[in-house]
């Protein structure tokens, strides 16, 4: 790197701090310091950013013969539950930020299904995108890379499912082009990620049929000639109208491939298709009419589907975690302070007995996913892990929401308590097949 470019990409740095600055909300969270870190990383990209309307994901023509990879921590050996030093700081940042911004604006999201632009600003100043992209490529991601999404997806979880998994949506396309991208798509759209103003983008999955496996997927892609042509329809896509990249999952010759179709490619289209949690992601339906893309957009074959929908899986038990947590945060305070014949119902057996396992299964919940998400982060086989885990946070995460609805009785109901709003969302974990990656 040549001193010219240094001062130019120091330049652009100070340039966006400047502008942080006038930012009262980061003195307010005490979390200055470690997003002008974070805003300086990316500044080093000197990418030029462009808005939805214009933006041309064009490579520099630097790109290498080989792709940037993150390599696995397999040192570490044990289970180890310890966090470093800058995980316990973004979790403590990300907490606060989770408490007093995410928390207040969950109700109107939810009722107005979107999410203000003023929550999306402030959100990616947080920085969260350049975990997901290699230095070499203007991010920051090191090799402590799954478990620290992981806890980071906790933390917004515990704010709001469902605008955690929006504000996500972009970070894990950016994690899987890191993951599994060629030199060329890495180098022609990871740089557009870690520039100041990333692209929104979408995982589609899921597609609309009776106990959907993402194993045996509908929509088709065959090559013709030194393109692709894809048909199919893709279901709850999350914010996929404001998103300006798809990666899709389509069967070549019976094989699952994942495919990178930017919006308003001829053939692509959206059909509003509201759920019933999820409310603030806006999730949409993705028709796609013999989409023409390039061969070129294909992700390597050599990449690993199985593990695709594992770190998937892990990615939405993070989330049911945090949330976990805060139903149980809730539900506490609330049963101890809640009075029907002379004392507080947490003196009730059944009410305190019922309170006791959900503290006891959201434990559990945690515990199988911390294991496989150290195990991904390792390098070492995670499977089994990542399905038991997802196995049990389907299961309990729904338990948790309708034990926290009966332990409010018709308080639980009504709009007034969060807790009828956390139970929707929960459910989510029974029908989302990969939308998040770590």
């Amino acid at each position: 790197m040549t001193q010219s470019f240094m001062g130019q990409a120091q330049g652009y740095g100070l340039s966006i701090i400047t502008k942080m600055a006038s930012s009262d909300w980061l003195d307010k969270l005490k979390i200055r310091k470690p997003m002008e870190k974070v805003l300086y990383q990316g500044s080093k990209t000197g990418f030029q950013v462009m808005t939805k309307v214009g933006r041309q994901f064009a490579s520099s023509g630097k790109s290498g013969s080989k792709a940037s990879r993150l390599q696995s921590s397999a040192t570490k050996g044990l289970f180890d539950l310890s966090l470093s030093e800058e995980q316990q700081m973004i979790r403590d940042s990300l907490s606060l930020f989770a408490k007093e911004v995410i928390r207040p604006a969950a109700h109107d999201c939810d009722g107005n299904a979107s999410i203000p632009a003023a929550l999306l600003s402030q959100a990616q100043e947080l920085g969260l995108i350049y975990y997901a992209v290699p230095e070499a490529l203007g991010g920051m991601a090191n090799e402590e890379n799954i478990t620290t999404q992981m806890l980071i997806l906790e933390d917004l979880g515990h704010g709001d499912l469902s605008i955690a998994a929006a504000l996500y949506s972009a970070v894990s396309v950016a994690n899987t082009l890191t993951r599994w991208g060629s030199a060329d798509q890495q180098e022609r759209y990871l740089r557009a990620f870690a520039s100041e103003k990333p692209p929104q983008a979408a995982l589609a999955v899921v597609e609309k049929a009776p106990l959907f496996d993402p194993n045996k997927l509908q929509t088709r892609a065959k090559l013709v000639g030194s393109d692709y042509v894809i048909t199919g329809e893709k279901a709850l896509v999350l914010v996929a109208a404001d998103a300006e990249l798809f990666i899709v999952a389509a069967s070549v010759e019976g094989t699952p491939a994942l495919f990178i179709v930017e919006s308003g490619t001829a053939g692509l289209s959206l059909t509003a298709m509201p759920g019933m949690g999820l409310k603030a992601t806006a999730t949409h339906s993705l028709m796609l009419d013999n989409v023409r893309i390039p061969a070129s957009n294909r992700l390597p074959a050599s990449f690993d589907y199985q593990a695709f929908l594992d770190l998937g899986s892990l990615a939405w038990c993070a989330l049911a975690v945090g949330c976990g947590q805060a139903i149980v945060d809730y539900v506490v305070p609330y049963v101890n302070e809640r009075e029907a014949f002379g004392e507080p119902i947490s003196h009730r057996q059944g009410v305190a007995f019922m309170v006791a396992d959900m503290a006891i299964e959201l434990d559990a919940m945690r515990l199988m996913t911390w294991r496989a998400c150290a195990l991904a982060e390792q390098g070492k086989p995670f499977h089994r892990e990542a399905y038991l885990a997802r196995i049990l946070c389907t299961e309990k995460a729904m338990k948790l929401g309708t034990d926290a609805v009966q332990l409010l009785g018709g308080h639980g109901f009504t709009k007034e308590h969060p807790v009828e709003r956390w139970y929707r969302d929960m459910r989510c974990l029974a029908v989302m097949h990969s939308g998040l990656h770590l």
